[in-house]
């Protein structure tokens, strides 16, 4: 896994050809057990580097699309898999915790729920009040730009919007880390701003 800008944070990748972008997870090491956000799957050389790092304790799956490697990896690790709340009627496996707007994840991890994209309970999390993670709806296929999920797969236009704004509305956010795409790591909710 490749160090992120703070040393508690990880990411691996896999490119996708189609999209032309990577499509990314994010690895959040803690005492309390580590958490694995939208988990593709791991090479040998990260999953030792994740056992290394103490496994995982929970896995957080952002929207029903961005399920990957979840099942395998909890398999593997023992670790617990929380989902979004508006999706448990679509979801294809029973999670065990179901996440809703303003949800505390573990202290520090928030979770915020996005309307409009082309999931019905999309979740976006906040961490220690300064790191966005995003899953579908805000992505980057440019460096230094966030994009909306192409107009095309959107449900809602104007609701995806008003999710947005009201993320840029977090004046505090410093960073951004996609699931699909270049992650932000400075002035953040500047480019929330300009997506807006």
């Amino acid at each position: 896994m490749k160090s992120l800008h703070r040393p508690d944070l990880y990411t691996w990748s896999a490119f996708d050809a189609d999209r032309n972008v990577d499509f990314n997870s994010i690895a959040w090491v803690r005492p309390e057990g580590n958490i694995l956000i939208d988990p593709l799957p791991l090479s040998d050389h990260d999953w030792n580097h994740l056992n290394t790092l103490g496994g995982a304790a929970w896995i957080i799956v952002t929207n029903s699309d961005h399920i990957r490697d979840a099942q395998a990896i909890a398999q593997k690790t023992q670790a617990k898999i929380a989902g979004p709340q508006a999706e448990r009627d679509i979801f294809p496996f029973v999670c065990d915790r179901w996440l809703g707007d303003g949800d505390e994840v573990v202290p520090g991890l928030l979770a915020l729920e996005l309307h409009g994209s082309k999931t019905p309970g999309e979740l976006a999390l906040l961490l220690d009040d300064i790191i966005l993670i995003t899953g579908d709806l805000v992505r980057s296929h440019q460096a230094n730009q966030l994009m909306l999920l192409p107009e095309g797969k959107l449900k809602d236009r104007e609701r995806a919007i008003a999710s947005v704004q009201r993320l840029a509305n977090l004046e505090q956010i410093e960073t951004v880390l996609v699931g699909d795409g270049w992650s932000i790591f400075s002035h953040g909710h500047q480019a929330l701003e300009e997506l807006v």
